[in-house]
């Protein structure tokens, strides 16, 4: 299962583990209990602290395993082998059974303690999902705090019969105590903020006392990250708000075209960023939304709890997200057929038909990948010719189950109440309808920007997007903007770093004048 390499790796982490664990163990006479066996019979050599034992419980999920300290009941399971992105899940938990310190602020692992209450978890996952790592770990975490937490991590792909059972057609889905409980990429402090009622009231409470910012940054993706640093180092007093770090970054699967990093992945540089910006002296606050911009000498960012921050600049880097279709039926069967991710939802569509809206780069990667995957793919593009690179057109076309429908438009997507059964579209020649029979619709029509929360405050493009100048200076005096959510063209994370720089000195600059202008302002003579 683990080649020499990942084994001397795992060896090497394995020697920070200072307390015994044990490997319980629950297996069939299927291939892939066979294949976990393996696994767990290579891992366990590795560290003298590590002890297996096969178990024989009634009513565990097979094959499985648990990982915990002898003598205790076991709190956090695998149902399915954590390999792909999964892997680093399950290192993490030997490390942090076996001892490893918990890269938690005390605030939070206190209040992960606190939780009053039985919470058992099962988080349904895909190897492939880039999204799923961070739920799981998070889950780990605070079933290792907390006695009363159990985490089930379970591969969607081979319990598929729960899948099915379950309706779960989007990953990561988390059940809590057998009731659906959240879906999609979440961070302990987001799942704290749904176990804890009172934490969004004391979250606001907290940041009363803030003082005003030189410089305050609105959104943690790649521009607002670089807007941050660049703000720090000129000595100024500078925040970050944002719901969390890395935006549209976590749901891309390979960056190759980031100058000087020859490949790396959404999740790894979205944490990159964020460990980046907390090396310098900036008040990061996160898992808050902001809800609007009051502009004055001093602006005011109102956020979601009811908390109020202020600064001298303002800097919007608040992204964009994925456009929808707007056809009828797309909401109502989101995460039930509806997916924006092929990567992270694909899995749980093998051997299934599938349709892809969009014929742009994002649209043909998406019907690639799952070709390999699913039974069948029909490609859905608007216009009359298809918008990717030849090279993606020419690997597309090579492909024996992808059919290619141009000129038309989704008009519906259809179900059964619980789950899409298909997708109607018209041909924009003939005007003919036809409805085509199916379990999944792909989107892939590109990005919308995040800024209904700033109609009527600023400037805005018929698009949506903030309008910036060649200092990314928007309509209002004080306030800058950077990304995707402006009107610079070419929505690329190496340009919105470029721009999140560009926008912080252009209001470093502005401050100073400012400063300036305040100095060398003269009082009003009084009258003798």
């Amino acid at each position: 299962m683990l080649d020499a390499n990942l084994k001397a790796q795992l060896q090497t982490y394995l020697q920070k583990v200072t307390r015994p664990i044990e490997i319980a163990v629950w297996l069939d006479d299927s291939p892939k209990s066979a294949e976990m066996k393996a696994l767990v019979d290579e891992i366990a050599p590795l560290s003298a602290k590590i002890a297996v034992v096969a178990r024989d419980d009634a009513g565990e999920r097979r094959p499985s395993f648990a990982i915990g300290t002898p003598g205790e009941a076991p709190r956090i399971r695998f149902a399915g082998l954590p390999m792909g992105h999964e892997f680093t899940s399950l290192v993490l938990a030997l490390l942090q059974v076996g001892g490893h310190p918990l890269k938690l602020d005390d605030d939070t692992i206190a209040q992960v303690r606190e939780l009053d209450g039985d919470f058992r978890f099962e988080t349904y996952i895909s190897l492939s999902c880039q999204n799923c790592p961070e739920v799981v770990q998070a889950l780990n975490v605070m079933a290792l705090i907390n006695p009363r937490i159990q985490q089930v991590t379970i591969d969607g792909a081979l319990f598929q019969g729960e899948v099915e059972a379950r309706q779960v057609m989007a990953v990561p889905t988390v059940f809590l105590n057998g009731e659906s409980f959240t879906q999609g990429r979440t961070s302990v402090k987001e799942l704290l903020a749904k176990l804890d009622t009172g934490a969004t009231a004391r979250a606001a409470k907290a940041l009363e006392n803030k003082p005003v910012y030189d410089m305050l940054i609105v959104g943690g993706g790649p521009a607002g990250a670089a807007a941050a640093i660049y703000a720090a180092r000129k000595g100024i007093a500078t925040g970050v708000v944002a719901e969390r770090f890395g935006g549209q970054v976590l749901d891309t699967m390979a960056i190759e075209n980031f100058i000087s990093v020859t490949h790396t992945e959404g999740p790894k540089f979205a944490m990159a960023l964020e460990q980046h910006v907390k090396a310098y002296d900036v008040d990061v606050i996160d898992t808050q939304r902001a809800e609007a911009l009051i502009p004055g000498k001093i602006h005011e960012v109102h956020l979601a709890s009811g908390a109020v921050l202020k600064a001298r600049a303002v800097v919007l880097a608040t992204g964009a997200r994925w456009r929808e279709i707007g056809a009828p039926g797309e909401r109502e069967y989101r995460n039930r057929g509806v997916a924006y991710c092929p990567h992270c939802d694909g899995p749980l569509f093998k051997g299934k038909r599938v349709a892809v809206v969009g014929g742009g780069n994002s649209g043909v990667e998406a019907a690639i990948d799952l070709a390999g995957i699913v039974k069948e793919v029909t490609l859905i593009e608007y216009g009359t010719q298809l918008r990717a690179d030849e090279v993606l057109q020419r690997k597309l076309r090579s492909l024996p189950n992808v059919r290619v429908l141009m000129n038309a438009q989704t008009t519906e997507i259809v179900g059964d109440g619980q789950k899409v059964s298909g997708l109607t579209y018209r041909d924009r020649t003939s005007g003919e309808t036809s409805t085509l029979a199916l379990e999944g619709v792909f989107v892939q029509i590109g990005l919308v920007p995040n800024t209904e929360w700033l109609k009527g405050t600023l400037a805005l493009s018929r698009h949506g997007e903030i309008e910036v100048d060649a200092k990314g200076a928007t309509s209002v005096p004080g306030v800058f903007a950077a990304g995707d959510v402006t009107t610079v063209p070419f929505k690329q994370i190496v340009i919105a770093v470029g721009e999140g720089a560009k926008a912080s000195l252009g209001a470093f600059e502005h401050l100073m004048l400012s400063s300036v202008e305040d100095e060398v302002a003269v009082p009003e003579k009084v009258a003798a």
